[in-house]
């Protein structure tokens, strides 16, 4: 199944599944990107999203236009905008997470705040909604950077770690949900051919 958002002759965005790959790992060759290319010839990976996060994700097609959102992705002229829910009460109705991060290299794939030897990393954050009877706290998060695992590293610093997380989520926690309640729900970007923007929108399945 493949669930397309936007289509046209330079660029395509599609909906991942929670669950699915983004590109072929080493013994699962079922993923998005070869479902796309499935259909699209000239379809190309431009970015990822984790495996356990859903949402919009941007093909180019053909070189031309992936060398073209590639650099917009490098120089952080893609807007991209995430909903999670996470687990407690956040009080501040907007915030940032300034945070450098590194892997965590004998935990490997998971990622760590590291003040000395991290990667400057830097998520906006803004509230949507409180559930008082679950405690947890529905928000909107644009990454700054472009970090592996930033916003799951990044909400658990700040001590509300997102619901349904097997990485980084207390067992209480991760046990809220069959599923990481992260979805990418928000990209514009310049098109590569008219450099007019583009926004697309996906709302989330929680």
């Amino acid at each position: 199944m493949l669930e397309i958002a936007h289509v046209d002759e330079a660029c395509i965005v599609c909906v991942k599944a929670s669950g699915l790959l983004s590109v072929p790992g080493r013994s699962e060759p079922d993923c998005l990107s070869a479902r796309v290319q499935a259909r699209f010839a000239d379809a190309l990976v431009v970015h990822r999203l984790d495996m356990a996060t859903s949402g919009l994700m941007l093909f180019a097609r053909g070189v031309a236009a992936q060398r073209q959102l590639s650099r917009a992705f490098a120089e952080r002229e893609v807007e991209k905008r995430y909903v999670a829910v996470v687990h407690g009460h956040i009080e501040a109705a907007s915030g940032e997470i300034a945070l450098p991060l590194m892997a965590d290299w004998p935990s490997r794939p998971m990622q760590k705040v590291d003040a000395e030897h991290g990667k400057p990393s830097l998520t906006r954050y803004r509230v949507l909604s409180h559930d008082a009877a679950a405690d947890t706290t529905r928000v909107e998060l644009q990454p700054v950077t472009g970090r592996a695992h930033q916003l799951r590293v990044h909400l658990l610093a700040l001590g509300h770690a997102i619901v349904g997380d097997a990485l980084y989520a207390p067992a209480e926690v991760h046990a809220q949900s069959d599923r990481l309640l992260l979805h990418a729900a928000f990209l514009r970007f310049a098109h590569p051919l008219s450099g007019e923007p583009i926004t697309v929108e996906s709302a989330p399945p929680f």
